[in-house]
């Protein structure tokens, strides 16, 4: 059975003291129209969002993805969420989803429509894709260039390029140029030549027996996914790092990974048309755990 759900929620102020939010939210077909067409969301891509991963009906790293949120809202200079009602409109749409199979739970802050009411959320969920191939066979990825320095993050905080907002032209645009190029995805590196982030996942690498994910100070957008692997890592007794990764240790690397909230760990087979081994041993214990129910 196909899972498409959608809740509009009347975004209630941080300090909100309400145990029950239920009133703030309205049910809606989501196959009907249900947005202004003067939402700043859809003329600018003014606004703000998360993916949840949806595993058997349990939402996947609800307090990060929460936090997250926070995170970009304070960027984006958008009214801080509600943590609570927000929590409240997960749980209404994991509710509606199937109780075994991947699903994807996504919430979106807008800055509203132009001369009021401000802000918009909703919240939708649906089916995943079957990334069953991805995460077995692994990946191809072609480096992209960012068309900025590492240093442009702390000199233009304007660019918001640590904020998961809804303008994602440019990350759709890099994948559409990693697959004219013969390639899957994208991992994009700074102008001096610093590994980055893929468009909609983070990387993971692994460098003899450490696991290591390029530095949050590049404007890098933290990965929800990763930040749990890595703690999975730790408690297995693996050490896991923070760094600034040059480009030329892609080629040196023992084996590298996307990971995402829906996608999850998917294992990279060749960058740059350069064959990488993949572990498909510890991949696969990867995502045995991204699967696991995770709070």
């Amino acid at each position: 059975m196909t899972w498409r759900f959608a809740l509009l929620i009347e975004p209630a102020p941080a300090d909100d003291p309400r145990t029950d939010f239920a009133a703030t939210f309205e049910v809606v077909d989501a196959a009907t129209p249900a947005l202004s067409v003067g939402e700043l969301s859809t003329q600018r891509g003014d606004g703000i969002f998360e993916s949840i991963g949806v595993v058997d009906g349990h939402p996947q790293e609800v307090a990060a993805h929460l936090e997250r949120l926070a995170h970009s809202a304070r960027l984006c200079d958008l009214p801080i969420p509600n943590v609570e009602q927000w929590r409240q409109a997960i749980a209404a749409a994991a509710a509606e989803a199937p109780r075994v199979g991947e699903g994807v739970v996504k919430l979106i802050l807008s800055r509203g429509i132009e001369h009021g009411p401000t802000p918009t959320a909703w919240v939708t969920g649906a089916d995943a894709a079957d990334f069953r191939g991805a995460r077995e066979r692994g990946i191809r990825i072609v480096t992209l260039d960012r068309g900025l320095d590492s240093g442009a993050p702390a000199r233009a905080p304007w660019l918001l390029l640590g904020a998961k907002t809804l303008s994602y032209a440019v990350n759709m645009a890099a994948i559409r140029e990693a697959r004219r190029r013969g390639a899957d995805d994208a991992i994009f590196v700074s102008s001096d030549g610093i590994v980055l982030e893929a468009p909609t996942a983070s990387v993971i690498l692994r460098l003899g027996d450490r696991f290591v994910t390029p530095a949050h100070d590049g404007g890098i957008l933290p990965g929800t996914t990763q930040l749990s692997l890595f703690e999975h890592l730790a408690s297995l007794g693996h050490e896991t790092a923070y760094e600034t990764i040059p480009v030329a240790a892609l080629a040196e690397a023992d084996a590298a990974w996307l990971v995402s909230s829906v996608r999850l760990a998917a294992p990279v087979s060749a960058i740059d048309a350069a064959p990488i081994a993949v572990d498909g041993e510890l991949t696969a214990a990867f995502n045995r755990y991204l699967l696991s129910p995770r709070d």
